[in-house]
């Protein structure tokens, strides 16, 4: 780069301008490279808790259903299954961390009372209702599940892109600057000693000319002869 910049004064003053917007955006970057994986290692621990209680929550729905289908049999788990009239809803809403939009899920209807259930209470035992107890809290952390995991994903990927911009300013497009400016620093140090250089022959021929001059208009004086002066 240094070598496809013009030595002028001009162009040093925009390189400099440009190293001070870049240096103020590199530690803006750096900023905000570290916030970000602060808030990622605060997600990255919630993940963990809700890896940990999603993997619980579905050992004990299995549990349950199995137990459900050995104590009732298959026809009445899938009878109470196929009572359901009203489904879960989800509603998705984004919130904003450090400048990374992530989703926030809400759930509804997941979580219901026996008689939301659709089944006949009379027509069932303590063990369908277990069941279902177990199924909605399982639905329940697979819907946070799935949104502190696409959060994590969506953090990881800002993370990376701001320190590819980091690592660009850093070690790219910074130390071309620097070398630009070295550069025409250099350069017009260069021409400034020429410059005085040429200024003090022009100086020294110009009073070799006086001399000359002054000398010129100097009378001549004859051999032998004697110039009185009064």
């Amino acid at each position: 780069m240094a070598k496809d910049v013009k030595p002028t004064r001009k162009e040093l003053m925009q390189i400099e301008d440009r190293i001070d917007l870049s240096e103020r955006g590199h530690g803006t970057l750096e900023k905000k490279r570290d916030g970000l994986i602060m808030e990622f290692m605060d997600i990255l621990d919630q993940a963990q808790d809700v890896r940990s209680g999603l993997e619980e929550d579905y050992e004990r729905a299995q549990q349950t259903i199995n137990m459900a289908r050995a104590m009732e049999g298959d026809v009445a788990v899938r009878g109470a299954a196929a009572a359901l009239q009203e489904h879960p809803e989800i509603t998705t809403e984004s919130k904003n961390i450090m400048g990374v939009v992530v989703p926030q899920i809400e759930s509804s209807k997941v979580k219901k009372s026996l008689d939301e259930r659709g089944y006949g209470v009379l027509g069932t035992s303590a063990r369908i209702d277990e069941t279902a107890d177990a199924y909605e809290e399982l639905i329940e952390s697979i819907i946070l599940a799935a949104e502190v995991e696409t959060a994590m994903k969506k953090m990881l990927t800002e993370i990376e892109t701001t320190k590819r911009r980091v690592n660009a300013l850093e070690f790219k497009l910074l130390p071309e600057l620097y070398e630009a400016q070295d550069y025409i620093e250099q350069k017009l140090e260069e021409q400034e000693r020429e410059e005085i250089f040429r200024m003090k022959k022009i100086k020294a021929k110009k009073e070799e000319e006086e001399r000359g001059e002054e000398r010129a208009r100097e009378p001549e004086v004859a051999e032998g002869e004697v110039v009185v002066t009064s």
